[in-house]
């Protein structure tokens, strides 16, 4: 490992572990209430939601728009699995089900993403987007009639296992997975796809394969954030995972630039916080919504950070530059 790498890795680690221990003297001291807090705890859940359908949007450059079908599918079976194995009496400590949980719903979604993706990947643009959509809304209405699951009326006796601290870095985690799983070799095959699939293929990539590899990939993550949200919200409700809530990751997605992790993370962020800090002006909060995301696509339609990812490095060393330059010019004035 060359020293540049290192120094960036140290610096990201401070970084994350400073970030966390001001959540946590905030939550300690009791500065962020329950409702704060639950706002932090669905940020990370739309984080994981956007970066894994990042994978397909923008790592492959596919229109997806059904992606809520996989954070169901991920939701249902965790949730299953962790009422059961907490039903058989093992007395597992509640993280080390929640792992097993995450793992459970995380497989499951992944398998239905290569038998989705396997037919259907041979359609491109919009067409691909229509089946992804009828795809979201047929898992939807099997779990309103699937009673061992609820139906309609929704899971209940899911135990509540999710808080604060293990959700921050399993986003963590999640989030160095995939932005490893990039800059890997399959990762690069996956954007060559997108750049030119003839001239991919023609190099010998077999693209059929990892076009399949990017969206069960894309479904085992997004089954891994529904198997957090149910273990957050510990009660599932099949209207909650519809057609709208699909084109709402996408918006966070392509806000926050197709290809990057760190954009589609501040556009979850933004995305998620600022409906609930417009709550209080109920008549004008979807108003200013659509405002800001229509501003957004004239000034800046590929995003906010378009394919490129924010280093904070980067930012330390501009700084640095700036600074010394700015002594320079002032020792040369003097």
């Amino acid at each position: 490992m060359d020293k540049n790498k290192r120094r960036t890795y140290i610096i990201n680690a401070i970084a994350i572990t400073a970030l966390y221990l001001a959540f946590f003297i905030l939550i300690q001291t009791k500065t962020m209430n329950k409702y704060l807090i639950g706002i932090a705890i669905l940020t990370c859940i739309m984080i994981i939601m956007a970066m894994s359908l990042n994978i397909v949007a923008g790592f492959l450059g596919e229109m997806a728009l059904g992606h809520a079908g996989f954070m169901a599918i991920g939701a249902y079976s965790s949730a299953s699995f962790s009422i059961a194995l907490f039903n058989t009496g093992v007395g597992l400590p509640d993280l080390v089900v929640l792992i097993l949980a995450m793992i459970v719903g995380g497989t499951v979604a992944g398998i239905f993403g290569i038998l989705i993706g396997t037919p259907t990947l041979r359609l491109r643009g919009d067409y691909l987007g229509i089946v992804t959509i009828g795809f979201s809304e047929i898992i939807r209405i099997f779990f309103v009639n699937f009673q061992p699951t609820g139906g309609a009326a929704g899971l209940t006796g899911i135990t509540r296992l999710v808080n604060f601290n293990n959700a921050y870095w399993i986003t963590i985690v999640i989030a160095i997975l995939i932005f490893t799983f990039g800059r890997s070799k399959h990762g690069r095959a996956i954007i060559s796809i997108r750049e030119d699939e003839i001239a991919s293929e023609s190099a010998g990539v077999p693209t059929t394969r990892f076009k399949v590899l990017a969206f069960s990939l894309a479904a085992f993550f997004g089954g891994m954030g529904g198997a957090l949200y149910a273990h957050y919200l510990a009660f599932l409700e099949p209207s909650k995972f519809n057609f709208m809530f699909s084109i709402e990751m996408f918006v966070i997605v392509v806000l926050g630039g197709l290809g990057s992790l760190t954009g589609s993370i501040i556009s979850a962020i933004v995305l998620t916080v600022l409906p609930e800090m417009l709550r209080g002006f109920a008549q004008y909060r979807l108003l200013v919504y659509s405002l800001v995301l229509i501003i957004m696509m004239i000034f800046r339609p590929q995003g906010i950070f378009g394919r490129t990812e924010f280093s904070l490095t980067g930012a330390i060393d501009l700084l640095i530059l700036r600074k010394n330059t700015k002594n320079s010019v002032d020792g040369g004035e003097a």
